[in-house]
């Protein structure tokens, strides 16, 4: 599903601020794949979720998502391969547009938008339906303008916008780091649901071991830019953080990772 394949990228080249953010990463992510990422500060996370959705252009290496080379591909040209929701609740959405608004431009990702039309009955009924799923109420807040929404259901509604139109790939930037801990713990769960429901390839960004060993169905450690652990299969469903913190000799970093 997903192959990244000796991919570099060095942030400030040639000054005294330079920075090797990714140091020939190779990963490879099979279909419905579950993936935990976790790290310390800058081991890379963040930056390969970025180079995979094209923030930034990769220095080096191969982007292939479903055997499409992605690599030299635009931002706004990969929207329709990827879903993403961020750390801050406030990005994926538009504060100033009401929730049905906001699901309309999710539903009408990578697709030809022209002036004609608006929201059908069908479309209206489609997202009260799916609105109804997270068990938020929001079902019944459908013209509620989106910037009033708490954190917690705005980081499930940019959840929802971001798998309304199954995407090939879902990236998870840390997106509960910024909630609290009980709304973290519902997003995380409503993140399964639909992971699983839909059997979604995700790669789920997180500064939580708890989470990382709870969450999916593989975990990888990055440091310094590259993979240095990859968990999978039985090893990942007995593991323990205590475990993760003594075998992998990470010590240093557990100000970094939260348990």
């Amino acid at each position: 599903m997903l192959e990244l394949k000796g991919l570099y990228k060095t942030f400030n080249a040639g000054t005294v601020n330079e920075k090797r953010a990714i140091d020939g990463l190779d990963l490879t992510l099979n279909n419905g794949d579950f993936v935990t990422v976790i790290g310390g500060n800058g081991a890379g996370k963040s930056t390969t979720l970025n180079l995979i959705a094209g923030v930034y252009p990769a220095d080096a290496g191969l982007i292939r998502l479903n055997g499409f080379n992605l690599t030299n591909l635009p931002e706004h040209k990969r929207a329709k391969y990827l879903g993403r929701v961020f750390q801050d609740p406030m990005m994926g959405t538009a504060a100033t547009m009401g929730i049905e608004e906001n699901l309309a431009l999710a539903y009408r990702r990578g697709k030809r938008r022209g002036l004609g039309g608006g929201i059908s009955s069908e479309e209206r009924k489609l997202y009260r339906e799916k609105l109804a799923t997270l068990g938020l109420g929001l079902e019944d807040r459908m013209t509620s303008k989106v910037g009033l929404l708490s954190g917690g259901q705005r980081q499930a509604l940019t959840l929802l916008m971001a798998t309304l139109q199954k995407p090939d790939l879902l990236l998870l930037d840390e997106h509960t780091a910024a909630l609290d801990p009980k709304t973290a713990d519902k997003v995380l769960q409503l993140t399964e649901e639909i992971v699983t429901r839909d059997q979604l390839t995700t790669l789920m960004v997180t500064h939580n071991m708890r989470h990382a060993i709870q969450y999916g169905n593989r975990l990888i450690m990055m440091q310094a830019g590259r993979v240095v652990v990859d968990i999978q299969g039985e090893e990942k469903k007995n593991l323990k953080v205590r475990d993760l913190l003594e075998k992998f000799n990470i010590d240093n970093d557990r100000m970094l990772l939260s348990e």
